[in-house]
């Protein structure tokens, strides 16, 4: 089967950015008096921000409104772009896609300030047809919506394309959309969801085809 796209989740496979999304929740979080340093920095790997707000909300004030909790958290992630890192061989990967003139597409989990902080730290938005974010769409991550977004936005039927993903939501979003699954340092719960895993992101040069 040919592969004509990438779709690239971002955080965690892109970007070493879920530390830093665990950082800027504690940090937005002292402004109301919460302490939330007893949460692992992983606690909330790959889940969009509307299900760590259901999860938590109740250790927040109660006139606190989502919209401000988010806003608050995300002007702390985005103001800091030199602690966004890329992950090995991320931005050399997509650069060489870019040049044999692959499409690709970033689908995240995360709000539209973080999906474009994100992008402009890595420097790749040149490479890009484009990027979906949690704003962009009716539910996150793993409903399929995503990624069926993104295949309308390439102009591919959705198995022509390649999801790489690192958490089970963003799999099983791709796998339902229909694409091939490529899990990056995938979870042994991930395995299940994905039909290739590996720890190099330059596999998927090997994946796709060039047009």
């Amino acid at each position: 089967m040919s592969h004509h796209a990438v779709a690239w989740d971002i955080d965690g496979t892109l970007v070493d950015s879920e530390p830093r999304h665990h950082r800027a929740l504690v940090s937005a979080s002292r402004a109301w008096g919460v302490d939330l340093s007893d949460l692992s920095d992983q606690a909330f790997r790959g889940v969009h921000m509307g299900d760590v707000w259901q999860a938590i909300r109740a250790r927040y004030p109660a006139g606190l409104g989502r919209a401000d909790w988010l806003a608050a958290i995300n002007a702390d992630y985005a103001a800091d772009p030199a602690a966004m890192m890329p992950m090995p061989g991320a931005v050399e990967t997509i650069t060489r896609l870019a040049r044999r003139g692959v499409p690709q597409i970033c689908v995240s989990n995360s709000s539209r300030v973080i999906v474009d902080a994100n992008i402009a730290a890595l420097g790749i938005g040149g490479c890009l047809i484009g990027s979906i974010s949690l704003d962009d769409v009716a539910a996150g991550k793993p409903d399929p919506a995503p990624y069926l977004d993104a295949c309308r936005l390439l102009h591919l039927v959705p198995h022509q394309v390649i999801a790489v993903e690192d958490s089970l939501s963003g799999a099983r979003s791709a796998r339902a959309a229909g694409l091939f699954v490529l899990g990056y340092r995938a979870s042994v719960d991930m395995l299940q969801d994905v039909d290739r895993d590996t720890d190099d992101l330059a596999v998927v040069l090997d994946l796709v085809s060039s047009p």
